[in-house]
C-alpha cells in the first residue's frame, strides 16, 4: 500500500490539486455496481478494481457491493469475480495473497432494479459495511446498466435516502453513468434532466472509457508541456488531421443494440469527439475539471454545421458485406443476428469536418470510424504542411514528403514522427524515416487499463477526464441533424466488403481535397 495518501475532501475542494506528481489513494467508500452480473463488471470493472489493488491504490476498507438479478451468495459471487480477473485483470496472473485481501471487500445484494425491497437490503448492507470496514457513509454507484434502467434506478436510491447532498457537508455520494448518454438531443436532454433531479450535476461522473486511456490523457502533455509543438499546432503549420476508430470485429453479439444505434451514435457522438476536442481546444487556465471541460465545449461549439440538403458531400455512410477478416471468413452486417436483412444502419462512417475559430479555421479534420476493418486501431495522426520551398524539385531521385505526428491511442500505445532524411550514399536520395515512443518499452510494461484510472479519479473525486452535461448536449446538438438527414435518405448506406478500409466514398471524400487517408 503506497504511503502516499491524499484525502477525498480535500481534493475535492482544492482548486491546486496538489500531489498530482504523486501516487494518490482516496478515502475507503462503498462502491455499488448495478447489474454486477453483466459483461462490463466481468471483463473491465472488478479486473481494474483488483489490479488498483494490486498497485496499493485502494485504501485499506475500500469495499464493492455487486447488484444484480442472480441470486449469488458473497462467497459464490467471490468466485465468479476470481475467474473473470483470471481471464481480464492486467496484472495477471492473480496473486493469491492480494487476491484474499481483495476478496474480503467484494460482497452481493440480490434485487431486481425496480424492487423496493431490493434497495432497503442494499441500505442495510451498506450501513453495515460502514460499521464493520470503515467506509463512513461515502457512496458510489456505477451504473452499469442500459440507460432506460437509469431514472429507476435514481429515484429509488433517493426513495430510500441513500443520496447525500453535497451541500450538507456530510460523506460524499457520486454516481458513474456508462454511454450512451442518449439516443439523440432529446432524449441526453432528459437523461441529464433525471440525472440531477436525484444527484447534483458535481455528483455525477459520465464516463467515456477512451478518456482514461493513458495515450489520450497525454494527448495534454505532448501539447501543452513540449515547447517544440505547441507554437506549430495551428491552421498556419497544420494542412489536416486524421482520426482513425478501426475494429476488425463486427457487432458480435450486439445487433439489436447496433441496429438503433450505428456507428456514429455509438463511436463518433462520444468517443472521436472527445478525442477531436482535446487536439483542438485551446490551453485551459489550470488543469482542473472544470477549465480543462470549459476547453472542450468551446471546440464542439465551434464545430461547423453540415449543410443542410448536401450532407453526402461532407459524410459517408458505409455498412459491411461479405469478406474476410484476419484470414477468416466475415458474414456481412445484414446476416448478423438481431439485425434486419434490409438494414441502413451504418457500421462505417467518415466525414470530413471543420472548427470553425481562430486557430483552425478551414484546417480539414476528417474523422471515420467503422467495424470488420482489417485491424483494431485508434489513431490521430497531424498531417504537417509541406516545406515552404522545395530546392530538390529538380532532383527526381528526391520525394518530399510532409511531416505527420502519429499517436496511437491503442494498442501499442505510443507516438510517432515522420520525417524525411537523406538515404546514405554519395546520391542525394531521400526517405521517409520514423521516430518512434512505445509506452512499453519507455516505461516497462503495459499502461494501465482506462477503466482503472477513471475508478481511481470517481473515488478521489477528481471529474476532469468525466464528460459534463453541456459537452454531451452540444455533441449531440451537432450531430443531430447529419443523423436525421440520414434516417430520411431511403438510399442504403454504400457498402464494403469486409476487412477493407471502408466504401470507396468514403476515399473519395478526402481524395477530392487531394489528401489520401493515412494507413495506421
Amino acid at each position: 500500500m503506497s504511503s502516499v495518501a491524499a484525502p477525498t475532501q480535500e481534493l475535492a475542494t482544492n482548486p491546486l490539486r496538489e500531489g498530482l506528481d504523486q501516487e494518490r489513494v482516496p478515502d475507503a467508500s462503498c462502491l455499488v455496481i448495478f447489474g454486477a452480473s453483466g459483461d462490463l463488471t466481468q471483463r473491465k470493472l472488478i479486473p481494474a478494481l483488483y489490479s488498483l489493488a494490486h498497485d496499493g491504490l485502494l485504501p485499506t476498507g475500500q469495499t464493492i457491493i455487486g447488484f444484480a438479478r442472480p441470486d449469488y451468495t458473497d462467497d459464490a459471487f467471490r468466485m465468479a469475480m476470481r475467474e473473470s480477473c483470471e481471464k481480464y485483470a492486467r496484472t495477471r496472473p492473480v496473486d493469491n495473497a492480494v487476491w484474499e485481501n481483495f476478496a474480503q471487500s467484494l460482497f452481493y445484494v440480490q434485487g431486481d432494479f425496480t424492487d423496493g425491497q431490493a434497495y432497503v437490503r442494499l441500505n442495510q448492507r451498506l450501513r453495515e459495511c460502514d460499521r464493520t470496514r470503515g467506509t463512513g457513509g461515502r457512496r458510489i454507484y456505477y451504473l452499469a446498466v442500459p440507460p432506460q434502467h437509469f431514472p429507476t434506478i435514481s429515484k429509488l436510491l433517493g426513495a430510500e435516502g441513500m443520496v447525500n447532498d453535497p451541500e450538507s457537508g456530510g460523506p460524499f455520494t457520486r454516481v458513474i453513468i456508462e454511454k450512451p448518454f442518449g439516443h439523440d438531443l432529446q432524449s441526453a436532454k432528459e437523461l441529464n434532466r433525471v440525472a440531477v433531479t436525484t444527484f447534483r450535476e458535481r455528483q455525477v461522473f459520465r464516463i467515456d472509457h477512451y478518456l482514461g486511456k493513458e495515450t489520450v490523457q497525454n494527448l495534454l502533455v505532448l501539447r501543452f508541456s513540449n515547447g517544440i509543438f505547441e507554437p506549430f499546432w495551428n491552421r498556419q503549420y497544420i494542412d489536416h488531421i486524421q482520426f482513425t476508430v478501426a475494429e476488425s470485429i463486427g457487432v458480435e453479439k450486439r445487433g439489436s443494440y447496433f441496429e438503433t444505434a450505428g456507428i456514429t451514435r455509438d463511436i463518433i457522438q462520444n468517443h472521436l469527439l472527445q478525442l477531436v476536442s482535446l487536439v483542438a481546444m485551446e490551453p485551459p487556465v489550470a488543469f482542473e475539471a472544470d477549465p480543462v471541460r470549459d476547453e472542450k465545449v468551446k471546440v464542439l461549439r465551434g464545430l461547423r454545421e453540415f449543410p443542410r440538403g448536401r450532407e453526402p458531400e461532407n459524410a459517408v455512410r458505409g455498412q459491411y458485406s461479405d469478406g474476410s477478416v484476419l484470414g477468416e471468413k466475415a458474414a456481412a452486417y445484414r446476416k448478423e443476428e438481431n439485425v434486419n436483412p434490409e438494414s441502413k444502419t451504418e457500421t462505417y462512417a467518415a466525414m470530413k469536418i471543420f472548427v470553425d475559430n481562430w486557430r483552425w479555421a478551414d484546417v480539414p479534420f476528417y474523422i471515420r470510424a467503422g467495424k470488420r476493418l482489417p485491424k483494431r486501431v485508434t489513431d490521430i495522426a497531424i498531417h504537417f504542411r509541406p516545406a515552404p520551398y522545395p530546392m530538390w524539385r529538380r532532383l527526381p531521385s528526391v520525394n518530399v514528403q510532409p511531416n505527420v505526428l502519429a499517436i496511437r491511442i491503442q494498442p501499442d500505445e505510443g507516438i510517432s514522427l515522420k520525417f524525411d532524411s537523406k538515404v546514405p550514399g554519395p546520391s542525394v536520395r531521400t526517405a521517409p524515416v520514423q521516430m518512434e515512443f512505445r509506452y512499453a518499452t519507455s516505461f516497462g510494461g503495459e499502461p494501465p487499463e482506462a477503466y482503472e484510472r477513471l475508478l481511481l479519479e470517481t473515488m478521489l473525486g477528481d471529474s476532469t477526464l468525466f464528460a459534463r452535461r453541456d459537452e454531451v448536449e452540444t455533441a449531440w446538438a451537432w450531430l443531430d441533424p447529419l443523423l436525421n438527414a440520414w434516417a430520411a435518405d431511403s438510399r442504403p448506406p454504400d457498402f464494403y466488403p469486409a476487412g477493407t478500409w471502408g466504401p470507396e466514398s468514403a476515399d473519395r471524400l478526402i481524395e477530392k481535397d487531394g489528401r489520401k487517408w493515412r494507413r495506421p
